[in-house]
């Protein structure tokens, strides 16, 4: 027999104004001017512009519509428009930043135009007499290059793949001949199948010198001792001096292991990073700015204002001009929430980005990493009384303009460890500090990781082999065997 039985339960549920809160914060300037354009289009109520929208003469301004009832039906239509263009919420509305003007430097990274590398690949082909069926091999194995500029697929599965989805049948041996062809075009290194052959691509069309041939032979006949940093195996396979060596590696490094990664038409190199926050150094004191992009002018359109005023004006009142009006209200509400959210979202932004500002106060003034202070998101969440959750959406995604450069904000938190004095320091300052004793090590004979801890203590942080790793990795810097130099 089915039982039934009344429980009660408590339960938090965040409402849709405060999800389109959070969700807001979380869009960087870009991303959130894209979406009050599309919430211009969605909501006809919502305007944006110089017009005052408040209006002295509007009549309804501080009156209210009254219910209308038919038979059983009854339509709401209390609307104060008060509540959407009176005096007193203007500042709410206008959300202008009054510390932005149009003189303030607006940084941005532009955007570039010209043809993609696969495209500029392609112009090449206009350049070699081939047959239809060599064409039409050679434009697949163009479109078979990635973004390095390395083709990195066997030959049969290239003739599989010709077959199955381009109708032709052909060798291993013509595919390799196009191929050779196709590894001609500009940049030097360009459709290689691994590291090796591109570097040998580049140096064979170099002219020819003693360290260059040297170079080749090298890559040819001893690249994973070359890899390896093997150097004394190399003095001796070759029976060379460490001048000659030297002369040869210095060859190589000039080379480019990504000849597709550099090329300038390519708009994958390209990032438009618009700064949230600029912050400036005046009388040796920091100044926090919003970047005014966040804060836009929205107001209640005037032609639904004066659509309320028709309606009120009206004595017979039709069924299509009630839902016109219900219609309207829903957009009204909208339109508020919208306004609303945006102005606590620049205040979040603004109250956030302060506390982080302060807290890191020692940095932003001087612009040495190793004063960053340890700071976590409970940290400030704590002194502006906010979630753990809101911090988290405005560091994320945010950047600040900074004396020192355009910085990711999630980049000022780091965890906390003990120096030899008890005290907390930033494991950003330890990185610092571990960067700067490997770059001045002496290349012949680098620090190995048990050496580094040890400096690193006697410099008063105690920190395990095993953390050096770490921290060397997250840095990404290899072990010392591969920081050697000759």
């Amino acid at each position: 027999m089915l039982k039934q039985q009344l429980n009660f339960k408590l339960s938090q549920k965040l409402s849709p104004q405060q999800i389109q809160l959070m969700k807001l914060i979380q869009l960087p300037t870009l991303a959130f001017e894209q979406r009050i354009s599309e919430e211009l289009e969605e909501n006809p109520a919502l305007d944006t512009g110089n017009d005052e929208e408040d209006n002295p003469d509007d009549e309804f301004n501080n009156e209210e519509f009254d219910d209308y009832d038919e038979g059983n039906e009854v339509i709401e239509t209390d609307i104060n428009v008060d509540d959407y263009l009176s005096d007193d919420e203007i500042p709410d509305y206008k959300l202008s930043a009054n510390n932005y003007s149009v003189d303030d430097e607006d940084k941005q990274t532009p955007y570039a135009s010209g043809i993609s590398f696969i495209q500029y690949l392609q112009q090449q082909l206009n350049t070699y007499r081939l047959d239809d069926e060599e064409l039409e091999i050679a434009k697949f194995l163009v479109g078979s290059v990635d973004e390095s500029g390395y083709i990195r697929r066997d030959i049969q599965d290239i003739v599989d793949d010709l077959a199955f989805t381009q109708n032709i049948y052909t060798s291993e041996e013509k595919i390799s001949k196009i191929l050779e062809i196709v590894q001609e075009f500009d940049p030097a290194g360009v459709a290689a199948r691994d590291l090796q052959e591109c570097l040998l691509l580049q140096l064979r069309r170099k002219s020819h010198s003693d360290s260059l041939v040297l170079a080749t032979q090298i890559i040819e006949d001893a690249f994973d001792h070359f890899t390896k940093k093997h150097y004394k195996k190399l003095l001796s396979k070759f029976d060379i001096s460490e001048d000659e060596l030297r002369e040869a590696i210095h060859e190589i490094e000039c080379l480019n292991p990504k000849p597709g990664g550099t090329y300038a038409g390519n708009p994958r190199l390209i990032e438009h990073v618009v700064p949230d926050f600029a912050i400036k150094i005046v009388e040796n004191e920091l100044e926090l700015t919003l970047n005014g992009r966040n804060a836009p002018e929205l107001h209640v359109s005037r032609e639904y204002t004066n659509m309320l005023k028709g309606y009120k004006d009206s004595k017979e009142k039709s069924k299509s001009q009630k839902d016109a009006v219900l219609f309207i209200k829903q957009k009204l509400d909208a339109a508020k929430w919208f306004i609303d959210a945006i102005k606590q979202r620049q205040q979040t932004l603004f109250v956030t980005m302060n506390a982080i500002m302060h807290h890191q106060k020692e940095y932003f003034l001087s612009g040495d990493e190793r004063k960053l202070k340890p700071m976590i998101l409970k940290n400030i969440a704590d002194k502006i009384n906010m979630d753990v959750s809101t911090v988290s959406r405005v560091a994320n995604s945010k950047y600040v303009d900074t004396p020192y450069g355009t910085k990711l904000i999630k980049e000022f938190f780091s965890e906390s460890m003990k120096n030899i004095h008890g005290e907390d320091v930033s494991t950003k300052e330890i990185k610092k500090i571990l960067e700067i004793t490997i770059s001045e090590e002496d290349k012949k004979k680098p620090l190995t990781d048990d050496k580094l801890a040890k400096m690193l203590k006697d410099k008063g942080y105690p920190i395990a082999r095993r953390t050096i790793a770490k921290y060397r990795e997250q840095l990404d810097l290899p072990v010392a065997r591969l920081r050697k130099k000759i």
